[in-house]
């Protein structure tokens, strides 16, 4: 029985290093293709050896032309401040909007509780003209609130917040309000302390979202002033479509930067998403 056990367990464990080599093998891939030149590239992709991953004469030249010949450095720090401002107004935002859901009864609390639920299930392409028709009438086209504004208030964070604040215990608010506390010394010196997890879990979801972002940047702030990466990125492929490795690396650069803030906060993201009440 024990062979067995150690039999299945080893499959088990052997199963799992396989799917994760196939997910990885894009990212290796390109992280490959980044380090070569064009011809390299193509020279070793068929027949399949080890130099199809593994470069030949690796260098930098790639990452070198992204940031001097083709300017990917202010895409990048536009995206950076973007979704930067996005993550402090829209935690501020949301989770003063959750507080007064989970503490306050008010009229159509509900309904208007229940309205924020589906909003972040409705597609984005389907609001995206109604909306591009408000911020062009408020003058924000081409312009960093255009793409800060719209997304501050988040119905998923919100929802996040909300479920959070309801399983704390309601005899610590009591406990401040006989105490004379107000709600705003409440929230700030109270809630906040014991909101670490959450708000790093809603931070990491803002920032995502928006460094991700392609239609709404496309659509509102197509000006090289304020383009954002993802849009950089199509604009590169369109016009410099034959430059497969400076495309790598550049995909490459856009890969990194948010999963260098994922990995050492991940462990507050599941604890916020457990703690929160939502099971994937």
């Amino acid at each position: 029985m024990k062979k067995e056990t150690r039999l299945k367990v080893l499959s088990t464990y052997l199963a799992l290093i396989l799917l994760v080599l196939i997910m990885l093998f894009p990212l290796l891939w390109g992280l490959s293709a980044s380090f070569r030149s064009d011809q390299e590239l193509f020279e070793y992709a068929l027949p399949f050896t080890i130099h199809t991953l593994l470069p030949v004469k690796a260098t930098l030249s790639s990452y070198v032309e992204v940031f001097t010949e083709y300017h990917f450095l202010k895409p990048i720090l536009n995206t950076l401040f973007v979704s930067i401002c996005t993550v402090v107004l829209g935690c501020i935002v949301d989770s003063l909007a959750a507080f007064a859901f989970a503490t306050f009864d008010f009229r159509f609390k509900k309904v208007i509780f229940a309205v924020i639920l589906v909003s972040f299930m409705i597609p984005f392409e389907s609001i995206a003209l109604p909306l591009y028709a408000v911020v062009n009438k408020l003058g924000m086209v081409n312009s960093f609130a255009a793409l800060i504004v719209p997304c501050m208030a988040d119905g998923l964070v919100l929802f996040l917040f909300t479920q959070f604040f309801k399983e704390l215990p309601e005899g610590l608010l009591e406990a401040a309000r006989v105490d004379g506390a107000s709600w705003p010394v409440i929230f700030v010196k109270i809630l906040l302390p014991l909101s670490k997890p959450v708000f790093i879990t809603a931070g990491l979801m803002i920032f995502i979202n928006q460094w991700n972002a392609y239609l709404w940047p496309l659509v509102a702030a197509r000006s090289a002033d304020v383009m954002q990466i993802q849009t950089a990125m199509g604009v590169f492929q369109q016009q410099h479509s034959t430059k497969w490795s400076a495309m790598y690396a550049a995909s490459i650069i856009t890969a990194l930067i948010p999963l260098g803030l994922f990995l050492p906060f991940q462990k507050y993201y599941i604890q916020g998403i457990a703690n929160s009440g939502i099971k994937g």
